[in-house]
């Protein structure tokens, strides 16, 4: 069956000739209607015609094709997209950039001509800028650059163009990954053909044989809407087609744990450094940062020089996720004593100022007993261990993973599921940790990977203090080292999920069992966001019969310490003849309101009372009216209605805003009082951010 165009438009940029006016040629052929765009500049770049544009029209209109010319330049890339709104009432849904311009003789980097830049590579962004919005409008659309040999090998004298052309591959690469959710694809082709501007250069009998029709075919199937292709890249020329890909060596590591890095020691790796006899081919940048996150941990681990960081990402490369699914690793041992269920309770924050804590720190206590939640351990151990590289489809990008939850009950790896979610990876899986033949503890984790969607699978399923943590087990980076947590996008390194869910798992234990580890039978938690060193964690939790329930499914609360919130040098304020500190902040908060009251209106929609006491008497009454209006702040006695109300003396109210008394303490010790809905409380932030912690 052939291939069709019927109601499509499509705009084929440098189509006077050449190759550009064979693509225009062959689309209206098979029903679209095409918007002829050439600039009608010479082959060295000057005078500006509408002839070549109008020829082709012509030679379109004559077969019974539809097809409108435009002789914009390149860099007004709305003018084009325009022209085929005005002509055909519609919007582009294939868009080949095809630029021509003479690449010039530049036999050094002393001159990069600026009008190459313009015309291949701004052209090709401004123009595909412009169609951008309108195929997300419509989940559809196909674009082509047209790269060169020049810009993918390098050529003599071409520094300019190679320049341009391979920064179109750079741009096409992300215009693929970032519009394959809307179904817009992006390929690259680097052509081999005859035209005005290669004329010069081949010889006839070459020319002859590198028609332009032999090219067509290519960009025609790519922009089909039965092609899948995105992202690719291919040579074409002569009716011959071949994709291009990267291609890395294994590689090598060149240096030990805790020991510098030298050039003598990448001389001596050299040859293997260089050797592609059992070349990786990487296809994303996950995958291409997976051999360093692979160097990083098996230096951490084992501190050897030579161990191969990409052949457990080899032999998963370019398998689907979903194929991982069923998967089981081979079992594997674990050995600990006592000092390991120390470090683990040392890592949640034990310590020997409390009595209580004794039994898990001190091996000689009578009742010495370790942590029940120590059961993640031996899993993560089993799960971090390099095991999971060895499966096929789990190309996971350690910088990239969350925690997502933990089901542990008081361990032979099964990888349960992988779900694909927008942008996340989602793998499930079951870990099982056995003493002999006995069940001892049994683990179902879930995990996200960052910018790992997209693959195609199953969206749902119903199975579905940093350094010292760290000598548990879970070496991670990303935990420790500041540079290694920025590839993961966080500014400073984070704490171990894990290690919060000890915290919170430790004050359950205290609170409700007497720490006793043999009334503690299970947990399930969901890790919501982040936690960085430094912030204190506060567990809320209530009993229901033999349930324990930890503040909204472990979402615990988490508040900056020593932070000055304050503005103005506020801080630092003496308030004389017995005046009210809190008065300041209030004005501060009536500025912002006067700034932002509309927006602050809609995220926010309640009024909030404040009575200040000084001395144990009413000293003060404000009202934050951020439902009606554009907002506003009284002062005094309020009419109206106030929906949640706190009652605060002077001094407390500051030691909160300055940072210096956590306000979840100020309410249960009842210096500060709640009355109304008190989960209004949590929109406070957007009135009192950089100005109050409440």
């Amino acid at each position: 069956m052939s291939l069709s165009f019927e109601g499509r438009v499509v705009l084929v940029t440098g189509a006077g000739g050449g190759i550009g006016r064979e693509y225009a040629l062959a689309f209206a052929e098979r029903g679209a209607s095409v918007v002829v765009n050439d600039l009608g500049g010479d082959i060295k770049g000057g005078g500006k015609s509408s002839a070549a544009a109008d020829k082709v029209v012509e030679e379109i209109r004559a077969k019974g094709g539809k097809a409108v010319a435009n002789y914009d330049s390149v860099e007004d890339g709305e003018k084009l997209i325009q022209t085929a709104l005005d002509a055909f009432g519609r919007i582009v849904t294939e868009l080949c950039n095809n630029n021509s311009f003479p690449c010039g003789n530049v036999y050094s980097l002393i001159f990069i001509s600026d009008i190459v830049h313009r015309v291949h590579l701004r052209g090709s962004f401004l123009v595909t800028r412009a169609a951008w919005n309108h195929m997300k409008n419509q989940n559809f659309g196909r674009i082509i650059m047209t790269a060169s040999a020049a810009g993918i090998y390098g050529n003599f004298g071409q520094a300019n163009y190679s320049a341009a052309k391979l920064g179109m591959l750079g741009l096409a690469n992300t215009l693929a990954i970032e519009g394959r959710k809307y179904n817009i694809h992006c390929n690259t082709i680097a052509p081999v053909a005859g035209s005005r501007l290669t004329e010069t250069v081949m010889p006839a009998d070459l020319l002859a044989s590198l028609k332009p029709e032999y090219v067509a075919p290519l960009v025609l199937w790519l922009c089909h809407d039965q092609c899948q292709e995105n992202g690719g890249l291919f040579e074409v020329g002569a009716g011959w087609i071949g994709k291009l890909r990267w291609e890395r060596s294994q590689g090598d590591i060149v240096r030990q744990k805790n020991q510098p890095m030298t050039p003598e020691a990448v001389r001596d790796k050299w040859d293997k450094i260089c050797d592609f006899t059992e070349a990786t081919k990487p296809v994303s940048i996950q995958e291409s940062l997976q051999s360093v996150v692979n160097v990083l941990s098996q230096v951490e681990l084992a501190g050897e020089v030579g161990a191969n960081p990409t052949a457990a990402s080899a032999s998963a490369s370019g398998i689907n996720p979903t194929e991982a699914v069923g998967k089981k690793l081979p079992p594997t041992t674990f050995s600990f004593d006592h000092t390991q269920c120390i470090l683990y309770a040392l890592g949640v924050g034990m310590s020997t100022k409390d009595p209580d804590h004794l039994r898990f720190l001190y091996e000689g206590h009578a009742d010495f007993s370790c942590l029940p939640t120590f059961g993640v351990i031996p899993s993560q151990a089993a799960m971090m261990g390099g095991g999971l590289s060895t499966v096929p489809g789990l190309n996971i990008d350690f910088t990239q993973v969350r925690k997502h939850t933990l089901n542990a009950e008081l361990l032979r790896l099964l990888i349960t599921c992988t779900l694909d979610i927008s942008k996340y990876h989602l793998c499930c899986f079951t870990v099982n940790t056995y003493n002999g033949n006995e069940l001892v503890c049994y683990n179902q984790f879930s995990v996200f990977v960052v910018g790992a969607g997209g693959f195609g699978g199953r969206r749902t399923s119903e199975k579905a203090k940093a350094a010292l943590y760290r000598l548990s087990g879970d070496w991670n980076p990303l935990h420790i080292d500041p540079s290694f947590a920025a590839l993961g996008g966080f500014k400073a390194p984070i704490l171990h999920g894990l290690c919060s869910f000890g915290f919170a798992a430790r004050h359950v234990l205290k609170q409700y069992a007497d720490n006793d580890p043999s009334r503690f039978k299970a947990i399930k938690v969901r890790f919501v966001k982040p936690v960085m060193p430094g912030q204190s964690l506060q567990t809320e939790m209530w009993k229901e019969g033999n349930r324990i329930h930890i503040h909204k499914n472990f979402q615990t609360t988490i508040l900056d310490l020593c932070t000055d919130l304050m503005t103005g040098g506020l801080m630092s304020v003496s308030v004389q003849g017995g005046g009210l500190q809190s008065e300041l902040v209030f004005a501060e908060i009536g500025r912002r309101i006067k700034d932002l009251g509309s927006e602050m209106v809609k995220k926010v929609n309640a009024v909030f009372g404040w009575e200040i006491t000084k001395d144990g008497r009413p000293a003060a009454q404000w009202t934050i009216d951020l439902k009606n209006g554009s907002g506003s702040l009284h002062k005094g006695s309020y009419s109206g209605k106030v929906d949640v109300t706190f009652t605060v003396s002077d001094e407390d109210f500051m030691e909160v805003v300055q940072g210096k008394l956590n306000p979840q303490k100020a309410f249960f010790s009842g210096k500060l009082k709640v009355r109304g809905n008190i989960m209004l409380s949590q929109k406070l932030e957007v009135i009192l951010k950089d100005y109050a912690k409440l």
